[in-house]
């Protein structure tokens, strides 16, 4: 099998750092399969966004860089760390890297064989998706310069910092 790589994430939502992730990625295998996790899960403050808005973040955002090696799979959750690995094995193309900083996520993998990767996080002291949606919700714009210019428009064509309003008060 040709190289093939596995980017998991939330992506809640996409930033530069995924993006930058992404980007080695792709330049090290010939594909990249990106799973967008917890694709059951939106508007709520942890995961705001819904499988199909992060989607088409991320195809936008990866076009406007000119990463076109990569399929974009929403998967939900199992949540049960033994079967995990064996749920994406189901759910996804067949892969033979997996890229992740998580040491539960590689431990999972390696204990199923697979090599795993990890890669410094790019900027990760100023690039948090925490922060990102903290400052969506609070009506700051300081977030948009963290995300890739394709995301700060569909999360304006969404009403993203809205629903983040909406999602973080209370009655």
């Amino acid at each position: 099998m040709a190289s093939r790589a596995l980017v998991i994430g939330r992506f809640q939502p996409p930033h530069i750092g995924h993006i930058e992730l992404i980007r080695v990625a792709s330049w090290e295998n010939s594909r990249v399969i990106v799973a967008i996790g917890s694709a059951q899960d939106s508007h709520t403050p942890r995961n705001p966004f819904t499988a199909g808005e992060r989607y088409e973040m991320l195809q936008a955002a990866l076009a406007e860089e000119g990463i076109h090696n990569v399929d974009i799979i929403p998967v939900t959750d199992v949540n049960r760390n033994a079967i995990w690995v064996a749920h994406l094995e189901s759910m996804l193309p067949l892969f033979n890297t997996v890229y992740a900083n998580n040491p539960l996520v590689r431990q999972l993998f390696e204990e199923e064989g697979y090599t795993v990767r990890t890669v410094q996080p790019f900027k990760r002291e100023a690039v948090s998706a925490t922060a990102i949606r903290s400052s969506m919700g609070a009506g700051l714009s300081d977030w948009e310069k963290l995300v890739p210019p394709a995301v700060a428009r569909i999360v304006g064509e969404i009403n993203g910092m809205e629903r983040m309003r909406q999602i973080n008060s209370t009655d």
